[in-house]
């Protein structure tokens, strides 16, 4: 199953974050991205309340990191972009 898997995501053109469980790279994307949540937002602000800080990392997540921040795993796209392409393809398969 996880080779038919990989197949259909190689014919995709789809790479995988890893090979197999247990290796160290596993979440390499997800630590990316908390990495960038704190250290460009969360760390340089100080909120009252917790509804205050969910506002503010929504909008962060929403109109900065999804819409203008730059990632050098989709190609230095937004990955708001990279999945309107995705979104694109799909539809037209």
């Amino acid at each position: 199953m996880s080779a038919e898997y990989g197949e259909a995501l190689k014919g995709l053109g789809i790479r995988r974050s890893a090979g197999r469980t247990g290796i160290c790279f596993d979440n390499a994307m997800a630590e990316s991205f908390f990495g960038a949540l704190k250290n460009e937002r969360v760390s340089r602000v100080t909120y009252r309340t917790r509804e205050e800080a969910r506002r503010d990392i929504t909008r962060y997540i929403e109109f900065w990191y999804n819409l203008k921040r730059l990632h050098s795993a989709v190609g230095y796209r937004p990955p708001r972009e990279v999945h309107a392409e995705f979104e694109e393809m799909r539809l037209a398969a």
